[in-house]
């Protein structure tokens, strides 16, 4: 299937690692000039050498005014912006009679305030030419709160709210705007989440493991590809009637339609 965005330019956001790596080398493949970034500027660039048509930008868009940085940056190596793909790691975990306000106030500046300045930046463009599209790579945890991850679940519900706000009135525009969340997929994140809630439970990271993927209908963990392949389809031209929408890469895991 030709998803049509051969040519096009995409800034993809944490893509030195697990799904952002994996969004960016799906949009390579279909021929889109990607922006790989984050804060190991030598992952970043060594990623993009792989790639047909890529730069490598270390970056932390924790600063404030990084996300001008990136896309001034960006627009000077391959010009104007067509897709934004949002990313950036999660929280630490823990549970919400565990967290403080100075925590949450963290996870909102982590995960929603530099998605907000980098929409900021492409969106006057997009709108102008009549065509964009902006995805984030979330969590099912906006559907579906995870146990253990209060400050994710907060940042992400956050960000979510906001983007779906976005979407009806960017649409008219000829900018979708979606968001993407996986379940678990096979990730470093993953491990890290494991091994947080074996600890909690008692149990062993590999009983542990193997106990959440039991309850998986698909009966696996999912791969960052197939996870990027998603992605690739919403930045696409196939994909244009659809926005203000959340699908989910989860191998059937959350139990509601």
């Amino acid at each position: 299937m030709d998803l049509g965005i051969r040519g096009r330019t995409a800034v993809v956001c944490a893509s030195t690692s697990g799904l952002g790596e994996a969004t960016a080398r799906a949009l390579a493949a279909e021929g889109v000039r990607v922006v790989v970034c984050g804060r190991r500027g030598d992952v970043a660039r060594a990623i993009a050498a792989e790639l047909p048509e890529a730069i490598g930008l270390e970056i932390d868009l924790n600063e404030p005014d990084a996300p001008t940085r990136l896309i001034t940056q960006a627009e000077r190596a391959f010009g104007p912006i067509d897709i934004l793909v949002l990313n950036s790691p999660g929280p630490p975990p823990g549970g919400s009679a565990d967290i403080t306000v100075s925590d949450t106030v963290s996870a909102i500046e982590s995960l929603v305030l530099p998605a907000q300045r980098l929409v900021s930046q492409v969106l006057p463009g997009m709108r102008a030419r009549g065509w964009g599209r902006i995805v984030a790579l979330a969590s099912i945890g906006v559907e579906t709160p995870i146990p253990s991850l209060a400050l994710s679940n907060i940042g992400r519900a956050a960000l979510g709210g906001y983007l779906k706000t976005l979407a009806t009135e960017v649409a008219g525009d000829g900018v979708t705007v979606n968001l993407l969340l996986p379940g678990r997929i096979s990730t470093a994140r993953t491990i890290e989440m494991n091994t947080y809630r074996a600890a909690r439970e008692g149990v062993s990271v590999e009983e542990f493991a193997a106990r959440a993927q039991a309850a998986i209908p698909a009966g696996r963990y999912g791969t960052p590809a197939e996870l990027g392949a998603a992605a690739a389809f919403l930045c696409s031209e196939a994909a244009s009637y659809v926005t203000g929408t959340a699908l989910r890469c989860d191998g059937g895991a959350v139990p509601t339609l």
